[in-house]
């Protein structure tokens, strides 16, 4: 999530983004609030009895928040894309996002279809130098493969379940299309110099990036039920 005022600064300077910043903005000056876009912010740490939801018609503060239920003064990627997403359709939107930082691919948030996560031969042998007990770390590694996916996939299939909760206007008759995914991560990844023992390849040092991405996709369809 980004602080709302640098970013305001940064898209103002530039008269190619400034048109972006008063789509921001409403008449007041102030952040606008959108009339036909809803989200459902799920964010916060299972592990400290932090996790929540935010959710509300869509404006700035839905970026990283420390308490998911409050403002956070930050904004993330879901505002200009609502916004633009409400410019191109006529209807509601509804924006289910979930989030947390510090979170890789291949371990937080590693597809079902990628199968468990495989220490490779440099790891053991790391472990083995530093005298850790290779079983247990395969044990506690286990425990946190895939944690976050299925939290990304239960809260989508909550919300889903009863869309009114969030669009207090929403009708069940017409029901509800999943049209789009959008996915913003990678820097855990990129940085990890363990799972990715290649990493400054540039002929494939993330070739398992792209193939954990490829079942992330698929699993996603499928899970969600929209191929």
């Amino acid at each position: 999530g980004y602080s709302g005022k640098g970013f305001a600064r940064g898209l103002g300077m530039d008269p190619n983004t400034a048109p972006m910043l008063k789509d921001m903005r409403g008449p007041d000056g102030k952040p606008r609030v959108c009339d036909h876009v809803w989200i459902s912010y799920l964010t916060g740490s299972p592990d400290k009895g932090t996790l929540g939801e935010g959710c509300g018609k869509l404006t700035a503060g839905y970026g990283s928040r420390s308490n998911p239920a409050e403002d956070g003064g930050k904004i993330g990627p879901e505002f200009l894309f609502g916004i633009t997403m409400e410019k191109a359709y006529d209807g509601p939107i509804l924006i289910i996002k979930t989030a947390w930082g510090g979170k890789s691919l291949n371990t937080d948030f590693r597809p079902p279809s990628a199968g468990p996560y495989e220490f490779n031969e440099t790891q053991l042998e790391g472990l083995k130098k530093q005298n850790k007990d290779v079983a247990q770390a395969k044990a506690d590694k286990a425990k946190v493969t895939g944690r976050y996916y299925k939290l990304m996939i239960d809260h989508v299939k909550k919300v889903l379940a009863d869309p009114k909760r969030i669009v207090p206007d929403y009708d069940p008759k017409a029901g509800y299309e999943i049209a789009g995914f959008a996915w913003f991560q990678g820097w855990n990844d990129m940085v990890d110099g363990g799972t990715y023992a290649d990493r400054y390849n540039p002929a494939g040092g993330y070739a398992k990036y792209g193939e954990w991405m490829a079942d992330f996709i698929r699993d996603v369809r499928k899970d969600l039920g929209a191929p």
